[in-house]
């Protein structure tokens, strides 16, 4: 599993550059692919985290009918909503959908847990993802024909297998990872050769960024999902959106 750290890949990097737009073509092969077999009805399920504005460039480039939406969870730090608005106005012509959790399902996770009891338990934990997550992906997902995410299988060792195309069971749809086999340098390489906007949190040190109060900068060296749910074990460091539950 690759170290690297967006936050001191800035110099230039000729070999991640040269396979990274390789890749990008097969990838926009990929896109077109989809966009043939299932139009509108296919949408990138976008964390505006780097490989997701790496979809989200190609997408709007080669002006594809695949629709983008983002989750707002309610807790998500400032810099990710700056990124939002960034997004919004270099890509107007592909607008980013945003999904809210609902209220009721926020209140009743507090009234169980406590307001920050996700630090608590995993079990608590993975309710909060469930109520400000998956439950609102589900609802994003319904009467969708396919989902596209930017996993890559070098993430984490729960994304160790991870096929270009899958099948999601649980929601009777395919599944597209189109960066599975992309390295952290290579959509560094993109992101920086085509100026594509990128969470600021990038470069203080926060290789992968979900909700403020579960994401952490970290050193040097360091795993790049070692700030994401630090108190966890590695293995059960997902928030159920890309957990098969059938």
């Amino acid at each position: 599993m690759a170290n690297f750290n967006p936050a001191v890949l800035k110099g230039d990097n000729p070999q991640a550059l040269q396979s990274a737009l390789a890749k990008a073509e097969a990838v926009r092969a990929v896109l077109a692919g989809i966009a043939a077999k299932h139009g509108a009805g296919a949408a990138l399920a976008s964390s505006l985290s780097a490989e997701d504005m790496v979809l989200t460039d190609l997408i709007a480039k080669d002006r594809l009918p695949i629709g983008i939406f983002t989750l707002d969870t309610g807790r998500l730090p400032a810099e990710t909503y700056d990124l939002l608005a960034e997004t919004a106005k270099r890509y107007p012509d592909t607008p980013v959908s945003v999904i809210f959790p609902e209220a009721a399902d926020v209140q009743t996770f507090v009234v169980r847990f406590g307001i920050n009891g996700f630090y608590d338990s995993v079990e608590a934990r993975k309710a909060c993802c469930g109520a400000r997550k998956v439950a609102p992906l589900n609802r994003a997902l319904t009467g969708k024909a396919a989902w596209i995410t930017g996993m890559r299988a070098a993430q984490s060792a729960t994304r160790a297998e991870l096929p270009v195309e899958d099948f999601d069971s649980d929601r009777g749809i395919p599944k597209y990872n189109p960066l599975s086999d992309w390295s952290e340098a290579e959509v560094w390489a993109y992101v920086r050769h085509f100026q594509v906007p990128y969470n600021a949190l990038h470069d203080r040190f926060y290789p992968s960024i979900g909700c403020a109060p579960c994401t952490r900068s970290i050193t040097p060296g360091e795993d790049v999902r070692a700030g994401r749910w630090w108190w966890e074990n590695p293995e059960s460091k997902e928030c159920g959106l890309h957990v098969k539950q059938a």
